[in-house]
């Protein structure tokens, strides 16, 4: 559904633009409606001209009042093209007073507020076709959408809010009419026919969905066919899932391809660690250089999966340097970590990552080994004379005898050390400080997920460290979550991806440690998810709690985006917990909830990757894995070392409170129980040999 806009563009801009002034001018030098806020995204536009207020009833009462339309503006602090439009628009004068007079504004920031970020940005696809940001919506006063756009320059936004208000003055009944249609629109988006039951799931459903994902990659370069190119964690977490239980090849080698081409390619911070939120081009060289916590603890996930999958050192590799980024770059004195780091500096996007020939001669010396085995070019491989550091390809790297082994990169670390310490004297992209929950609980499961892989005793204590601030700083007196934390104070409730993916990493915390509490938080949170968030007429979730202000409408997250659906990870704590919990009423929850999407889900499976890796895990055998003892610990970490996407793991030193582990106490001995379907092998006391029975 695209709505028409046209009728905007037939109206000549008004002689009177700067007529019927019914707030005053504001003055930069007094700040505006956001001082005060936690987002340093609103921060940064806190003395701008423009009388910005933050979402809230000041705001909206104020223009239902003054009967005013609403300029809705929403980004994030790492956004280049925000930062555009702020110097060329909303910092000038003139563009404030036209604002100022004629219209309420409202300034988002998208990653403390993604559910109005949610519905504006449906908006923007129905009217446009396409979203992004910054998102610039035009709304009635009581917040309906009828316009929207992205990036304008000022002449061009100037002569739009013209001739809006135009129309707005002349014939409001038409702006009405189309407000009703986007929001027709936009219901038609969450009024899908879902009916859940507990039926057996269709014959030859994952073979399906695994053959519709893959014919949409790129088997040369990785990731999606085309460009941009978007790390994408959820759907190789899928792909290597689907090897690992089914033994299909293909799906490995896109996966293995994927992850190469990324670790080797300019979108991987070569110098630092880490990677960019995205490649511009199809070989992953030319990235969008900001740096989001969000991907980045995921990729330190799928790279140590891959890892366990495979062996290949540079997987280990790319895992270890994303952490060791997060921890230099974005970790909080108190053990969490901020948002994000921006793609400029000093005003320029890129410029902290990129290097001359010259600049590494001068720090590395004549005939140094990054100069050999990056493809940098004299006169630079991207702007100016900059180069974007890439690896060669492989053969040509064999061609002149250089053997990326363990000698080769230990001589490179040596050289980025070096180079490390020349860029830290460059202008630092600005860092957005706002901790977000959602963001460290995926911080949380990486830091599991790399224990699990590699055994380093410091990333656990750091988990249980991240887990702590999260359960004291982040969660309320009630139970219920925060959204952001910022200096000491919390912003906005949480929303449903905070619940789902901290319950998620509780769980992952409690199989690396076997701690009780951590199992009990995720059940709590769960149950408080479930009284709070759910719609009891289709069994799925609600991105908002039934205890916020509702806005226009109240709606789901279903699809995977970079981060996975927050109900299909809703879906998978109920099969774990039910499973480990012993709790029948979720694990029957599980099999609704994806017998419900499935309809929607088999239209195009790429899109439902989270849902897809729940179907198999359903489908195929899965296992309860009890280690009791006093040498718990060591067997554990042995078994977990490989990647066993297919089992969850309990037990402890003595039995504890859990159903699964009653009389599975032996003497002075620790033994391992294998267990499928509510039925346990005889026990075992190698690690090993308890591994080939799930073989």
């Amino acid at each position: 559904m695209k709505v028409s806009i046209s009728f905007f563009l037939s109206i000549a801009l008004p002689a009177l633009l700067l007529s019927g002034c019914t707030q005053t001018d504001h003055s930069a030098a007094e700040g505006n409606h956001l001082l005060g806020s936690t987002s340093p995204y609103l921060l940064q536009h806190a003395y701008n001209p423009v009388d910005w207020y933050p979402w809230g009833e000041e705001a909206l009462g104020r223009a239902q009042e003054q009967n005013q339309l609403i300029i809705l503006s929403i980004g994030y602090a790492s956004c280049h093209w925000c930062h555009v439009m702020e110097e060329e628009s909303f910092e000038d004068s003139v563009v404030a007073r036209v604002m100022n007079r004629n219209f309420v504004s409202i300034k988002v920031d998208r990653e403390e507020r993604p559910d109005i970020d949610q519905i504006y940005m449906d908006a923007a696809t129905i009217i446009n076709g396409r979203g992004g940001w910054p998102l610039n919506a035009i709304l009635l006063p009581d917040g309906r959408p009828f316009y929207a756009t992205t990036y304008l320059p000022k002449d061009q936004w100037l002569r739009m809010l013209g001739q809006i208000q135009d129309n707005w003055e002349r014939n409001p009944a038409r702006i009405e009419t189309m407000a009703t249609s986007v929001m027709r629109g936009i219901r038609s988006l969450d009024a899908l026919d879902f009916k859940g039951s507990l039926d057996p799931f269709p014959e030859g459903i994952n073979q399906a969905f695994l053959q519709s994902c893959m014919a949409q990659l790129d088997g040369v370069n990785g990731g999606r066919k085309g460009a941009p190119k978007f790390p994408l964690p959820v759907l190789y977490e899928y792909l290597l899932q689907s090897y690992r239980q089914t033994g299909d090849s293909l799906a490995l080698e896109h996966t293995t391809t994927t992850l190469e081409q990324m670790a080797l390619g300019g979108i991987h911070d070569q110098v630092g660690g880490g990677f960019a939120r995205y490649a511009t081009d199809e070989n992953w060289h030319v990235p969008h250089f900001e740096k989001m916590l969000y991907d980045n603890a995921q990729l330190i996930s799928l790279y140590s999966h891959a890892y366990q999958a495979t062996g290949k050192d540079l997987f280990r590799e790319s895992a270890l340097r994303t952490i060791a980024f997060a921890e230099r770059e974005l970790a909080s004195p108190e053990g969490a970590f901020y948002s994000s780091l921006d793609a400029d500096s000093g005003g320029e996007e890129g410029s902290f990552y990129t290097w001359t020939v010259q600049e590494l001669q001068e720090v590395l010396g004549e005939g140094n080994l990054s100069t050999q085995v990056f493809a940098i070019e004299e006169g630079g491989n991207w702007e100016g004379a900059g180069n974007i550091l890439s690896f060669k390809p492989h053969a040509v790297l064999e061609a002149r005898g250089i053997v990326m082994d363990s000698v080769t990169w230990t001589a490179l670390h040596a050289e980025f050390d070096l180079l490390l310490a020349r860029r830290a004297e460059r202008v630092r992209p600005a860092l957005d400080d706002k901790i977000l929950c959602s963001w460290n609980s995926l911080m949380l499961s990486a830091y599991c997920d790399a224990f699990r892989a590699f055994g380093e005793e410091g990333f656990r204590r750091k988990a249980i460290t991240l887990a702590r601030f999260i359960d004291t700083q982040l969660t309320d007196d009630d139970g219920g979550l925060f959204r952001s934390y910022k200096e000491g104070s919390t912003g906005t409730k949480g929303f449903l991806d905070d619940y789902a993916l901290t319950a998620k990493a509780y769980v992952d915390l409690y199989e690396i440690s076997f701690e009780e509490q951590w199992l009990q938080k995720a059940k709590e949170l769960m149950d408080y998810t479930r009284e709070h968030f759910k719609d009891q007429s289709t069994g799925l979730y609600f991105y908002t709690s039934a205890l916020d202000k509702e806005l226009v409408i109240r709606k789901k997250e279903i699809t995977d985006d970079v981060i996975p659906s927050s109900n299909a990870v809703m879906a998978e704590n109920l099969h774990r917990l039910g499973l480990l919990l012993y709790i029948p009423e979720y694990e029957e929850e599980t099999i609704f909830l994806l017998n419900t999407v499935l309809p929607e889900a088999r239209q195009d499976p790429s899109f439902y990757a989270g849902w897809a890796s729940l179907l198999l895990s359903l489908s195929q055998p899965y296992y309860e894995v009890a280690i009791v003892g006093e040498d718990f610990d060591a067997r554990r970490a042995k078994m977990q070392r490989k990647f066993l996407p297919q089992a969850v793991f309990l037990g402890g030193a003595g039995e504890g409170s859990m159903k699964l582990l009653k009389n599975k106490s032996v003497d002075g001995e620790t033994m391992i129980y294998v267990c499928l379907d509510k039925s346990c092998r005889l026990p075992v006391m190698d690690a090993e040999h308890a591994l080939s029975m799930m073989e």
